[in-house]
């Protein structure tokens, strides 16, 4: 539909500019109308190439000066989204709770605990050099903020699953493994803070702390999983939308790995021996079956992913299943192979790294074009009511219909 010779959104009733920023959108403020949680996955994906570069078990030259430019651009990039996000709910209240309240875009309010989180361990592992001891302070900070924002996901979205959704085997896919991941998240965040607890008890309640939130993640995951590929047996891949988030599995298994070893690592400062030597070993004893299972699924994903790109696969923010999940496998890997000493482990920490960098700067320029065209801001697609689908600007998916 067009008014005069300019485009014409009749959600929005108003012509829309052919050139400019955010040409697509009416007004520049209409960006903030529709800033979903799953926005935060982005955050997450940057945030980790950066955290993974630091973890290989080996030395690039320039590579930790990069890793630290690109944690600080995720870093400035989740201030500036936070902001944006708590003008949406300010603003916008009614399609922030409509957001809350879809069976889809629910899922993705574990993303904004993770995005906490990834850019509390980059301050760690990266910030000091910039920030001095500040940066132990921020990581704290984030940890905390993530680590509760998180546990209120893990338990807020699966209750409405459980009571106030109605969905079917169709319904389920990749993203509702993000609100019971953030958990496992803090695991791994939270082990690189536990030197820098205070010795005694306050080092132990983390370190235990630690354990606990892997085990509460890991059991929700495994069930998770077991049912996406549950639905992929019974009811096949599905919309080629979906795909994408097919990747969110390996999120769990990379996560899970780097979370064990990482405990497994600092055990020594708060338990004596023999459970700190238990616990280093069960890390690799952990680590290496389901580091197996992650290849098996990196080869599945990639190959539903190729088919599906053969046939047609649009650009959505879900692209950015892509990065992250591939970066904790980076991590793990990582973790593997310097307590191992293997280096074929190193080789394929290396090239996984290489693909997460390929990744991320393909989805980084393609959101990056998006958001400056307004592409992305766009408010939600209507659907014929048998097939609901959401917006490909926000999560490229589409939701199977309601018994």
């Amino acid at each position: 539909m067009t008014i005069g010779s300019a485009p014409f959104n009749p959600l929005y009733r108003r012509p829309i500019s052919r050139f400019g920023l955010l040409r697509d959108l009416p007004t520049p403020a209409a960006a903030l109308a529709n800033i979903g949680p799953n926005w935060f996955a982005s955050i997450m994906g940057t945030g980790i190439v950066a955290n993974a570069a630091v973890t290989l078990p080996f030395q690039v030259p320039g590579l930790r000066v990069a890793a630290t430019v690109v944690w600080m651009l995720a870093s400035v990039a989740l201030v500036g989204l936070c902001l944006a996000f708590g003008a949406h709910w300010m603003r916008h209240r009614a399609a922030a709770l409509g957001h809350a309240a879809d069976p889809v875009m629910a899922q993705f309010y574990g993303a904004p605990p993770m995005a906490l989180l990834t850019i509390g361990s980059g301050s760690l592992l990266l910030g000091r050099g910039v920030l001095g001891n500040l940066a132990i302070d921020i990581s704290w900070t984030l940890w905390l903020a993530g680590t509760l924002t998180g546990l209120v996901a893990a338990v807020a979205v699966p209750y409405l699953v459980f009571t106030r959704f109605r969905l079917t085997g169709e319904s389920v896919f990749g993203g509702w493994l993000m609100p019971v991941v953030p958990p496992m998240v803090s695991a791994a965040s939270g082990a690189l803070l536990v030197p820098f607890a205070p010795a005694g008890q306050l080092r132990l309640t983390m370190l235990l702390a630690g354990y606990a939130l892997f085990g509460l993640s890991l059991l929700p995951s495994v069930i998770v999983t077991m049912l996406i590929w549950q639905r992929l047996a019974m009811h096949n891949v599905g919309p080629t939308r979906l795909v994408p988030t097919l990747w969110i599995v390996l999120g769990w298994l990379g996560q899970s790995v780097t979370a064990v070893n990482a405990l497994g690592t600092v055990a020594h400062l708060a338990l004596p021996a023999p459970y700190a030597t238990g616990l280093e070993v069960f890390g690799l004893a952990y680590g290496v079956p389901v580091f197996g299972f992650a290849m098996l699924w990196v080869a599945l994903a990639a190959a539903v992913t190729i088919r599906a790109a053969r046939e047609h696969l649009p650009f959505s923010l879900t692209w950015w299943s892509f990065t992250f999940p591939v970066g904790t496998v980076v991590t793990g890997t990582s973790a593997l192979a310097v307590h191992t000493g293997a280096r074929a482990l190193a080789v394929v920490a290396g090239l996984g790294y290489l693909a997460l960098v390929g990744a991320w700067g393909t989805v980084a320029v393609r959101t990056a074009a998006g958001s400056l065209r307004g592409t992305l801001f766009l408010p939600a697609t209507p659907a014929p009511p048998a097939a609901p689908a959401l917006p490909a600007g926000h999560l490229g998916v589409s939701q199977p219909a309601s018994r």
